[in-house]
């Protein structure tokens, strides 16, 4: 037996392993797919400065300096004014429920005094749970105090112009006053790590069987696969639990992260969020036939799932078409569930807008995960 290098024998196992992971055609589209999925959502999907944020406005003020105030927000780019003659009590329930981002107050007395030079004082109220959202906004509100009345200050009223702003625009940051990036991202993490160990764990219970020869046992049983289903999710609603237990001793020592909801509600939302990325996990099992790919799978839905909802990246700032894809993404619901339990103190029925789609989820996975099942029965 010779010892000397052979291209031609190198050539042989080169055709022999491509051969092999063609026939592997999961794990060749997956490569493929990865890629291909990567250059799509950081090239069109990922934006850092968000625009159009949803805002409403609360002006007694009919006058035309506060319609100029208005217009000025919007010809920004930072502001879409969705709300325009929303009264104060309406404007708070939009901003804590998150359908807008931004919630401006005009005094009633706004005209009057910037006619007579007092440099009058407009709240603008920020829904500071996700800071990178709304920070370039914020700082765009210094252009918009010294050009908002440019075209009305004539006349007698030109010496108003030169010098300080006409008026004062005071922001107040709600649930996050200090912009604390740790408000956002801690609690984001308990989503993102359930995600991505639930997904996983799960995935990989059905094709060890199957790797390991105790498949064919567990067939011959008379366990119902609703009743596998469940056995096998369970003990990792425990783990989760689990894990939730320390990522809330962190925040709360650690990073001080605030409780201001329920725990037995927030308790009860990531059960449920549990259930759905089990769900998902139990599905991958039911098509994998090994551990591997089982684990591919998982990337491919942890790679979207942690780009498209909001917790590495401005949800606002997204293309309309990568947020609907978020929306159907259970994390993107939990991190909205999250945040306002426990930085805004949400109740049940805030959250409803967010459980539903989670609920459904968990359906729609779970009926596939057991429509599978059956056919390995078969």
């Amino acid at each position: 037996m010779t010892h000397s290098f052979s291209l031609r024998r190198t050539l042989a196992v080169f055709i022999k392993e491509f051969q092999q992971m063609l026939r592997d055609r999961l794990t060749f589209a997956m490569a493929i797919a990865v890629p291909i999925l990567q250059l799509v959502l950081f090239g069109y999907a990922i934006n850092t400065d968000p625009k159009g944020l949803p805002t409403a406005i609360v002006s007694i003020d009919t006058a035309p300096m506060a319609r100029s105030l208005s217009a000025a927000l919007q010809n920004t780019g930072y502001f879409k004014v969705t709300h325009p003659n929303a009264d104060f009590a309406q404007a708070e329930a939009l901003l804590e429920s998150g359908e807008v981002q931004f919630m401006i107050v005009i005094p009633s007395d706004f005209s009057r005094r910037v006619v007579r030079g007092e440099h009058p004082a407009v709240l603008v109220e920020v829904d500071g749970t996700d800071p990178s959202a709304s920070g370039n906004a914020i700082a765009a509100l210094a252009q918009v105090a010294n050009q908002a009345l440019a075209r009305d200050l004539v006349g007698v009223l030109r010496p108003l112009q030169p010098g300080a702003a006409p008026f004062e625009l005071r922001v107040l940051r709600r649930y996050n006053p200090e912009g604390l990036a740790r408000y956002n991202i801690v609690p984001g993490l308990i989503g993102t790590i359930l995600t991505m160990t639930m997904v996983m764990l799960t995935g990989l219970a059905m094709t060890r069987e199957r790797e390991r020869g105790t498949m064919e046992n567990l067939l011959a049983t008379p366990v119902r696969p609703i009743e596998v289903m469940l056995g096998k999710i369970a003990p990792y609603v425990v783990i989760g639990y689990v894990q939730l237990g320390v990522i809330l001793a962190a925040a709360a020592l650690l990073f001080e992260v605030p409780m201001e909801g329920s725990l037995a509600l927030l308790m009860a939302m990531i059960g449920l969020f549990m259930l759905a990325n089990l769900a998902v996990g139990f599905t991958f099992s039911t098509l994998a036939r090994n551990q591997l790919q089982a684990m591919q799978m998982t990337f491919f839905f942890f790679l979207p799932s942690i780009l498209l909802s909001g917790f590495m990246f401005p949800f606002r700032g997204m293309p309309v078409w990568a947020q609907w894809l978020g929306e159907v993404l259970p994390l993107t619901h939990f991190l909205r569930i999250v945040r306002g339990i426990l930085l805004k103190g949400n109740g049940a029925l805030q959250l409803l807008p967010e459980v539903w789609p989670m609920l459904a989820f968990l359906l729609v996975a779970g009926a596939v995960a057991l429509a599978r099942y059956r056919q390995t029965l078969d």
